[in-house]
């Protein structure tokens, strides 16, 4: 059991953390809610202390006799703060202690996680991520906030990411989940694009972008800030990822180059299309008529990640995947060995999906081959292990580059 300080800063978003200290309850830690006065403008002391079971303080001068404005920082295990508004992040990186919940933070020697919700405008204002930056540096788990409906009419970056998507994440910090992808920008693609017929009918693949999204769940837990560009996925997004929503294969590539350069790490996981129809047709083919199609002649797709190691810079990691399946001409590893030899990324993720392996399944076993020589196995496992695997391999290198090394 863990003792959590949930913070609650006065945002509306305050009405939604009741589930997240449910959640903790539920799991078996010992939970304290510290709200600032402005949140108690949204959801009352009551409700916070009958869902946490503790007291509910606001001030420094509440309990003096106990200290609690150091002992609550100094005797957690994690600090929580959802949502957090631009005023407490600025309060926050100021080091101020005006209250009982920045006095805890200033006090707390244990992971702080903070989970942002405002407009976009504050979120994107230059002072809001000056201090976003400054309590990163200072090892500050920041989630980056969720796109989408705000208050009122308003809709952008700002939304509070999903309750349980924070539980899951704090969830990863209190079992000591490395952070040595802090501050690390990554783009990832995830899914399956499709190429339009008409309206109704499209060319597919069997992708379900699981892979894909564990990997981008993987990456914020350990303190990256992911941007995902996800193709037809059904599933919800992972806390504190961007989502980029396409479906073909040229809006992907369009949008995995348009936000490349600002990428510290590119990972191609989502199963692109090789070819597209030369001709889409406005109206639904009819069978049985002058419509129906004998012959759907094909195109080919750009190779978006041939493009993206085209214009990689030399301070820039990729990783590619490549979903193969073995023939008379050659087995799955040496097709692998030989597209990672053709593609030049620095990494290569080699599926084996024949015999229904892979796609639309919770478990996977791959190889990941680097073009340093390196090659590790990773036997049969969730896709969440195969992610941190994968996570595993991109970090260490970025710690040789940082050390000037080049060895596998």
């Amino acid at each position: 059991m863990a003792k959590v300080v949930v913070g609650v800063a006065g945002g509306i978003a305050a009405y939604k953390v009741p589930v997240l200290v449910r959640l903790f309850r539920e799991d078996g830690h010992d939970v304290t809610v510290v709200p600032t006065h402005s949140a108690l403008q949204f959801v009352g002391a009551p409700t916070w202390a009958a869902l946490s079971g503790n007291r509910v303080s606001t001030e420094v001068w509440d309990r003096v006799e106990e200290v609690a404005h150091v002992r609550i920082g100094q005797e957690a295990d994690l600090v929580v703060v959802a949502p957090v508004t631009a005023d407490l992040v600025a309060r926050a990186a100021a080091g101020m202690a005006n209250d009982l919940l920045t006095a805890t933070l200033l006090t707390a020697r244990c992971p702080v996680v903070m989970a942002p919700a405002m407009h976009t405008e504050m979120w994107e204002h230059p002072a809001t991520q000056a201090n976003i930056h400054t309590l990163r540096s200072r090892g500050v788990v920041v989630i980056e906030p969720a796109v989408g409906r705000l208050t009122g009419a308003d809709s952008g970056i700002g939304r509070l990411p999903e309750v349980e998507g924070i539980f899951e994440h704090c969830l990863s910090v209190l079992a000591g989940t490395t952070q040595d992808l802090m501050g690390i920008r990554v783009l990832l693609s995830a899914g399956g694009t499709r190429e339009a017929v008409d309206p109704v009918r499209f060319l597919g693949n069997r992708s379900s972008g699981k892979q894909g999204y564990a990997l981008a769940s993987a990456a914020v837990q350990r303190g990256a800030m992911v941007t995902l560009v996800s193709a037809n996925v059904s599933a919800p997004p992972p806390a504190g990822v961007t989502v980029i929503p396409v479906v073909s294969a040229a809006q992907m590539h369009e949008a995995m180059l348009a936000h490349a350069q600002q990428s510290q790490v590119i990972v191609m996981s989502a199963a692109v299309a090789d070819f597209r129809p030369t001709q889409v047709s406005d109206v639904k083919l009819k069978k049985g008529s002058d419509q129906e199609p004998t012959v759907i002649a094909l195109e080919r797709n750009p190779d978006i990640l041939a493009a993206l190691v085209a214009q990689q810079t030399s301070t820039q990691i990729t990783v590619g995947f490549a979903a193969e399946t073995g023939d008379d001409n050659g087995e799955v590893a040496a097709y692998g060995k030989a597209k990672l030899a053709k593609k030049e990324c620095d990494f290569l993720v080699v599926n084996d999906v024949s015999h229904g392996k892979a796609f639309d399944l919770d478990e996977n076993e791959v190889t990941i081959l680097s073009k340093a020589g390196g090659e590790v196995v990773v036997a049969l496992s969730s896709k969440a292990a195969i992610a941190t695997a994968i996570w595993d391999q991109v970090a260490a290198e970025l710690a040789r580059r940082r050390a000037g090394t080049n060895t596998p």
